[in-house]
């Protein structure tokens, strides 16, 4: 058989352990495409561009290993734009690979042609046009190499279709390797350790960064032996279990909320794997505050982050150095932990209320979901309170945006991490308006055979901005929509569709949906007026009063 240079490309994607590619091809693709095609690669058509981007990034969020995705040149090409910068700011390893007309010739002059290289320049880690089939191999394992790298992020190839259909004598591989991570400074561990030890108020806070299955026993062994209590980011929580003693809740809002109780207190944080990419979870404005930075990165300086003490490095080996010197040395260590009862207490209010309230919906879904249950949340009001009243006890169970916050990645991730864990319960939240986005692919989870519930939160509204709208007290406008009937609309694409109705029926419609395997979509009306009587009036009369 005579080889190309996509053989070489599919070959050196294989020598990466690639297992199935996300995309949607095109004409620029077909010698890539049949390459494929002779390969033990699985090619996941999608419907839509953006959605393959979204998926190969989650794969790379959820096993840490680079998810790839195919495009054509061009629209398609740029389709992959958010899933990019969803992959760079939530530090997912991610490939893309697209197609461009010959580079040889301009047999076609500048049709659909543009320059997709500079235009993925600021929303990847690295892009390179493949100019040469010789240049396959190295290109291939350098892209993979800077994908996984610190911070992880995203990777752009492009491959012009007579570079992939160049003829070529042999393929070389280069075997990847394994890099070690360099360990903390011990002089800037014994620091640490010092500042932590003389602390009155201790805390620590778990953010995105922490939030790789490798870090989770380092994390959860250094807080069981600190037995210092912990709070976590929006993206940082199931690093540690939620179900532990010390857990006081998650910062799903920047200030105010019932957990900044205890963040306002401490006189000493502790923060591991915090990224700033992230929302906010707290302002440093108390100088008073001691901030001692954990991560694989230097800490980025930002307005409401800028911490007096870093320990940079390999978090594992980090912690368990940290904690040898910490171990049965904190006097004060469980100080704020009597915070604990009344944090959580009010988190929980109208959690079993009879109503589509917020924190009912999210009380049945906790309820039906097994520990190493995966649910994926679009970008909307529901969010926050999934952040706020969710506990997890296994890392990236429950999986959120919190860094570039888009609309539309929840289905996708949510088929993803059905395809990687068939044999765990897999939901995807969304409101209708993100589910609409990227809606097209219920027939693609069909079409894959997966086991998957999609639950959407019907208010027939951008909820989050509409909500906004009203609280800088403008008028009600521009906000609604209507929407298809989803039970129908569910069944057009060979799923099952419900409506509940009565709240009292959730828990069992998400089960019998579970239990009937294949693809649901369970439509569910909610009651936000929990927004502003808890969200703005609650915490600001707690403002008030404090």
């Amino acid at each position: 058989m005579d080889l190309r240079a996509s053989d070489a490309l599919v070959r050196a994607l294989e020598n990466e352990g690639v297992e199935r590619i996300f995309g949607l091809p095109g004409e620029e693709n077909l010698h890539l495409v049949e390459s494929i095609r002779r390969s033990g690669i699985e090619l996941v058509l999608t419907r839509h561009e953006q959605a393959a981007a979204f998926m190969a990034a989650t794969h790379g969020r959820l096993t840490g290993r680079p998810g790839v995705c195919l495009t054509t040149l061009g629209p398609g090409a740029l389709n992959l734009s958010t899933g990019a910068a969803y992959a760079l700011l939530g530090g997912m390893p991610m490939v893309m690979i697209t197609g461009q007309k010959g580079i040889l010739s301009a047999a076609q002059a500048r049709f659909q042609i543009v320059d997709t290289v500079a235009a993925m320049t600021p929303l990847t880690k690295m892009t390179r046009q493949i100019a040469s089939p010789a240049m396959i191999p190295t290109m291939i394992r350098e892209a993979f190499r800077v994908a996984q790298a610190e911070r992880p992020g995203p990777v752009h190839l492009e491959l012009p279709e007579d570079i992939a259909a160049a003829p070529v004598e042999e393929i070389r591989l280069i075997p990847p390797h394994h890099t070690e991570q360099p360990v903390g400074c011990p002089a800037a561990i014994a620091a640490a350790a010092e500042v932590v030890r003389g602390a009155e108020r201790p805390l620590i806070m778990l953010g995105a960064d922490a939030a790789r299955p490798r870090c989770c026993h380092a994390l959860s062994g250094f807080v069981a032996r600190m037995q210092i209590p912990y709070v976590t980011t929006q993206m940082g929580k199931g690093t540690v279990s939620g179900a532990t003693d010390l857990y006081l809740g998650t910062a799903a809002l920047t200030e105010d909320d019932y957990v900044h109780d205890a963040i306002e207190q401490a006189d000493v944080i502790v923060t591991i794997g915090h990224d700033t990419s992230e929302k906010p979870p707290f302002a440093m404005s108390d100088p008073s505050k001691t901030v001692i930075h954990i991560g694989f990165r230097p800490a980025v300086v930002e307005q409401v982050y800028f911490p007096q003490l870093e320990v940079v490095g390999d978090i594992e080996p980090t912690l368990q150095a940290l904690g040898d010197l910490l171990d049965g040395t904190v006097p004060h260590a469980q100080a704020l932990l009597p915070l604990r009862e009344g944090i959580l207490a009010k988190i929980a209010e109208r959690a079993t209320e009879d109503r589509f309230t917020p924190q009912r919906i999210v009380h049945e879904v906790r309820r039906i979901m097994p520990q190493d249950g995966i649910v994926a949340l679009d970008n909307g009001m529901y969010k926050i309170w999934f952040a706020r009243n969710y506990r997890t006890t296994v890392a990236n169970t429950l999986l959120l945006d919190n860094a570039l916050a888009t609309m539309g990645a929840g289905l996708p991730s949510a088929m993803t991490a059905a395809m990687l864990y068939p044999q765990r319960r897999v939901m995807a939240v969304c409101g209708d308006g993100g589910f609409m986005m990227n809606s097209q692919e219920l027939e693609t989870a069909v079409r894959l055979g997966l086991d998957l519930v999609v639950m959407i939160i019907e208010d027939s509204a951008y909820g989050m901005i509409r909500w906004k709208q009203a609280a800088e007290e403008l008028t009600d406008y521009g906000m609604t929509f209507g929407n298809p009937d989803f039970v129908a609309y569910a069944q057009a694409y060979g799923a099952t569709g419900h409506r509940v109705d009565d709240i009292a029926d959730l828990g069992d419609v998400l089960e019998g949906a579970f239990s009937a395997r294949g693809v649901h979509l369970v439509v569910v009306p909610i009651d936000y007026t929990e927004n502003t009587r808890v969200l703005i009036d609650e915490l600001q009369n707690r403002r008030t009063a404090n």
